[in-house]
């Protein structure tokens, strides 16, 4: 890699780490710490958002499926403007009238307001398990993207650079830095795409001719979608709007119930249509170039198999020339941390509030510093994960699901019955997770090709319903 780009990279970093250290004397209790001192603007926190949601699935995520189904992949994303928008209608104004009154700080805390403790912990445990695994994915990502980017740099290496940086910048800052470093990460990441990385991949393989005569039909249609991968889409992303601790954060950190709403239709609508739009693009552009031979001097043939994911990073490998490739490197892994970051800060605010309850300390300086150990603590744990072997890392994927389809009924029970049974959500959380994993890990298959999500699901629905209706039923002697 040439030295002026490795400079802008550096640079790059060294202002991330400015911000968390700009934030680091302005926290003065664990509410500035986990929610921004509950008076964020809609602009940021939508911004912030949609940066989570998206960031490191967009680099890994939107690429290959674009490269691999052209723009209907775009419909990925279509979800995520369903879910934003179901949470101003269904759970934003149930729940921040709430956390203010209560000072939230977390996910879990709604389910011990509306459940009891217990129900409150196992569900801090498991987003907490979950949100390591995320973390450490996120990270892991971003190395394997830059180690094929750039074949300078060691997978492990890559790993140790970008997770440091995220986790001192998040240790030092809280969410007020992760919140405005997305905001400045999101903003990077849309203009090396605008102006860099769209502009030059689409000119690079010929423009609209060079899509046409390459790729069939199906690939600039919008109706190359099976069914069963709209029904998986909906089921895997949606859920996330209503069971992520990363945004109950933001939630409880908006100044106000009308400047959360307008966040979350902020984020929405950068979702579905932008974001997906410029991202399956992309992955469709470093189609036309495999096609077209264009990596061939990086080891793949024209027609020859090839891993999706690795499409986008090998077209901007080829395609920019010195200096743009240090700026859409900074894009690439603005996109990464700001997903890494905010999984991380969820983390903590699961250890220190839900699971060892740090709130009980008085001392606003002790509780600050508590919090940033343990934030260093899972940020060190997600580094080593993500050195280790992927076996380790599915297995930690696997976690985040069993968090999807354990925790989504009985947040849904919590929203709309009005005396939800405590034994009821904790069934439904152990149970729906659990079959979700076995399905997973036993890789048992389903019809038409249906996620496990579904299944787990279906049962924490089924067995929520059946002990809430016996758990409430008249008791005779």
């Amino acid at each position: 890699m040439h030295w002026l780009d490795l400079t802008i990279f550096a640079l790059y970093l060294l202002a991330m780490l400015g911000v968390g250290f700009y934030f680091m004397r302005r926290n003065t209790s664990d509410a500035d710490y986990y929610v921004g001192g509950r008076n964020m603007s809609a602009g940021h926190i939508g911004l912030s958002v949609v940066a989570t949601d998206v960031g490191g699935g967009f680099s890994i995520g939107l690429g290959g499926l674009g490269f691999a189904m052209g723009l209907s992949g775009s419909w990925m994303l279509f979800t995520g403007l369903i879910g934003a928008w179901l949470s101003v209608v269904l759970l934003i104004p149930k729940v921040y009238p709430v956390a203010r009154k209560y000072n939230f700080l977390s996910f879990p805390d709604l389910l011990k307001h509306r459940y009891n403790l217990r129900v409150a912990k196992i569900a801090g445990l498991i987003s907490l398990i979950g949100y390591i695994g995320f973390t450490s994915s996120q990270i892991l990502a971003g190395a394997k993207l830059a180690s094929a980017t750039f074949p300078e740099i060691n997978i492990n290496n890559a790993v140790i650079v970008m997770g440091v940086i995220a986790v001192i910048y998040t240790v030092i800052g809280g969410i007020k830095a992760v919140i405005y470093t997305d905001t400045v990460q999101w903003i990077l990441l849309l203009a090396g795409l605008i102006f860099i990385g769209i502009p030059m991949g689409y000119t690079a393989i010929g423009g609209w001719q060079g899509i046409q005569e390459t790729l069939p039909a199906s690939y600039t249609s919008l109706t190359n979608i099976s069914i069963s991968d709209a029904i998986n889409w909906v089921i895997t992303i949606v859920p996330i709007w209503f069971v992520g601790m990363t945004l109950y954060q933001r939630i409880y950190a908006c100044r106000d119930e009308k400047t959360a709403k307008k966040a979350w239709k902020i984020a929405g609508l950068f979702e579905w249509p932008l974001m997906a739009f410029m991202g399956v693009l992309l992955g469709l552009f470093s189609k036309v170039a495999l096609e077209q031979g264009m990596f061939e001097s990086l080891g793949f043939a024209s027609g020859s198999a090839m891993d999706p994911e690795l499409g986008l990073p090998l077209l901007l490998r080829e395609i920019l020339p010195v200096g743009l490739m240090g700026l859409m490197l900074s894009a690439y892994f603005s996109a990464i941390m700001s997903t890494a970051d905010s999984c991380l800060m969820a983390a903590s605010g699961n250890l220190t509030n839900d699971i060892i309850e740090n709130k009980k300390e008085k001392d606003h300086k002790r509780q600050i510093r508590f919090s940033q150990l343990a934030t260093l603590a899972i940020g060190v744990l997600a580094i080593l994960l993500a050195t280790m072997m992927n076996e380790v890392l599915e297995l930690m994927l696997y976690s985040y699901a069993f968090m999807v389809s354990g925790l989504l009924v009985p947040v849904l029970g919590m929203l709309f019955l009005k005396n939800p049974s405590p034994l009821a959500a904790l069934v439904a959380m152990i149970g729906g997770g659990l079959v979700t994993l076995v399905f997973l890990v036993m890789e048992i298959p389903l019809p038409w090709d249906l996620d496990a999500n579904i299944v787990g699901i279906s049962v924490s629905a089924l067995s929520f319903m059946l002990i809430q209706n016996w758990d409430k039923a008249p008791k005779t002697k």
